[in-house]
């Protein structure tokens, strides 16, 4: 008769634990994937939407309403693609996107993205799945009629060219609008006439 083999649980449980994936050991090095955007045409396109939300661990819907309240924009889900109307800074996105991790997503106890969302009444709740804390969401409101007031078609303002867009023209900032301006180089100054606002996107001309 064979002799009974005895096993160590602590031991079989350290030698599990060295075979799991580093993504399943440790969540210390979750990452959003960054934004793939493209333009076409009139619209702006985030083509790897999917992989973001699948990584967040969260409702396509969701993250989407949040963009585009944030972005003061019209869009819609075709596929596991995003597609915006009218153009959109990539800087923009991704500081939206940024914004979003911070509020919907990471624990603001440990910072780990095992989270949930779950309401009580009409509040939102973030409860973590790895320490237990959770919190209320703040939901942002009334921010759109403010930020609106810092620039306004047909008025004119002194601004700072911060970078090159691909398409060749400045882009500027002024509060949490972006600015293209054509025929602008970086790191100049210029006064710039707005031509268009588009949610917080503007266009404009250089007058000086």
């Amino acid at each position: 008769m064979a002799p009974v083999e005895t096993f160590d649980y602590e031991l079989l449980l350290e030698r599990a634990k060295k075979k799991l994936p580093t993504t399943l050991e440790s969540h210390d090095r979750f990452q959003v994937p960054e934004a793939d955007v493209m333009i076409e045409g009139k619209t702006t396109v985030i083509r790897n939407f999917g992989d973001i939300v699948d990584a967040l661990r969260r409702e396509p819907a969701h993250l989407l309403g949040y963009l585009l309240r944030e972005l003061g924009t019209a869009g819609s889900m075709e596929g596991r693609r995003v597609v915006f109307k009218g153009k959109v800074a990539v800087a923009q996105v991704a500081d939206r996107i940024k914004n979003y991790v911070d509020e919907y997503v990471l624990c603001s106890e440990c910072s780990r993205p095992d989270t949930k969302i779950v309401k009580d009444g009409r509040i939102l709740i973030l409860v973590c799945e790895t320490c237990g804390a959770h919190r209320p969401v703040h939901v942002k409101k009334q921010v759109k009629a403010k930020e609106a007031k810092e620039i306004e078609a047909g008025e004119t303002y002194d601004m700072m060219i911060e970078d090159v867009g691909k398409k060749g023209d400045g882009i500027a900032r002024k509060g949490n609008f972006i600015v293209y301006v054509p025929g602008t180089a970086k790191g100049s100054q210029v006064k710039v006439k707005i031509e268009k606002v588009s949610g917080t996107v503007a266009f404009g001309v250089r007058v000086s």
